[in-house]
């Protein structure tokens, strides 16, 4: 449970932050780079969900639950596990979400036509919304994988999946609100040449 009843504390005037285990990190450490790109691509689902919401209830669903697994990565990012006891049981992405964004992956693309051509964001504020979200997501999963490579950090194995599966998601919920990709905008390479 949380509980935020004052929202200044003036600790992170330093400029530093509190991870969930206590330990003190700069704020433009890799690690709180990586969890803010999270809370930044949520930010952007939440955007995007203002075009969803009454056009796609189905899709729209579908980003709440992200949504909330957002911060569910954000906590597993906040609390690198060194394998020392904290005393509670950190909260770590698991296989069943990431599961889950698979099946929905696969229920929104199933009626869209395969591409046979890039497609350039947009045609729809809906779609558009959901690439500049993607194009977040996929930002967070380069800095979660630089992360997971930094000697002496760890990044769990579901929490990679899931960044990525979010990424596709959003490119294939982009195409379904685009008309299930008929209202895609296609790139035309050399086009303006």
């Amino acid at each position: 449970m949380v509980v935020l009843n004052k929202i200044y504390t003036r600790t992170g005037d330093d400029g530093t932050t509190a991870l969930g285990s206590g330990e003190r990190r700069h704020k433009f450490d890799l690690r709180v780079s990586s969890y803010g790109t999270v809370d930044e691509a949520n930010a952007c689902i939440g955007m995007a969900r203002l075009h969803t919401a009454v056009s796609h209830p189905h899709i729209d669903a579908m980003l709440g639950r992200i949504q909330n697994d957002l911060f569910d990565l954000g906590a597993d990012l906040a609390t690198p596990d060194t394998g020392e006891d904290l005393g509670y049981e950190p909260l770590r992405i698991v296989a069943s979400q990431v599961a889950r964004l698979e099946a929905d992956i696969d229920a929104l693309n199933k009626p869209i036509k395969p591409l046979r051509s890039f497609i350039l964001p947009g045609g729809s504020p809906a779609a558009a919304a959901l690439h500049l979200a993607r194009t977040v997501a996929r930002r967070a999963e380069r800095l979660m994988v630089e992360l997971s490579l930094k000697d002496g950090e760890t990044v769990g194995p579901e929490a990679i999946k899931y960044i990525n599966r979010v990424s596709d998601f959003l490119f294939v919920a982009g195409r379904a609100v685009n008309d299930n990709g008929e209202s895609d905008v296609l790139w035309v390479p050399g086009q303006n040449r």
